[in-house]
């Protein structure tokens, strides 16, 4: 059974930065693709970010391209998102993603497991 666990949100001001960090456990054999998803009141579920099973893909949309930086651990099982220049409407709950296979996407429907969610709130 796979298991996401984010860590890392919290409250910052504008221009600040935010580490993110996703536990993941339960992964069989075989490489998974991951992605950091955020969702803020009222809207839609947004992919932020994407990273291949190896690490060396990466994908972002426009809206945070330069700002934001996957990355992850393959020995400790463990994807991270660095935040920076953050701005308020960077504002919302923030989800890790995983699926076992290879490439990248931003799409919600190119995942089956997911966090729980950790809070981002970034005042100006």
């Amino acid at each position: 059974q796979v298991q996401l666990v984010e860590s890392g949100g919290g409250s910052v001001q504008a221009g600040g930065s935010l580490r993110l960090s996703c536990a993941a456990s339960g992964f069989s054999d075989g490489g998974y693709r991951m992605g950091w998803f955020r969702q803020a009141p009222g809207k839609e579920r947004e992919g932020v970010a994407a990273i291949s099973a190896s690490g060396v893909g990466t994908q972002y949309p426009d809206s945070v391209k330069g700002r934001f930086t996957i990355s992850r651990d393959n020995v400790k099982n463990t994807l991270y998102l660095q935040m920076n220049s953050l701005k308020p409407e960077d504002t919302a709950m923030y989800y890790c993603a995983a699926r076992a296979g290879s490439g990248l996407s931003l799409r919600s429907s190119g995942y089956n497991y997911w966090g729980q969610g950790t809070q981002v709130t970034v005042s100006s």
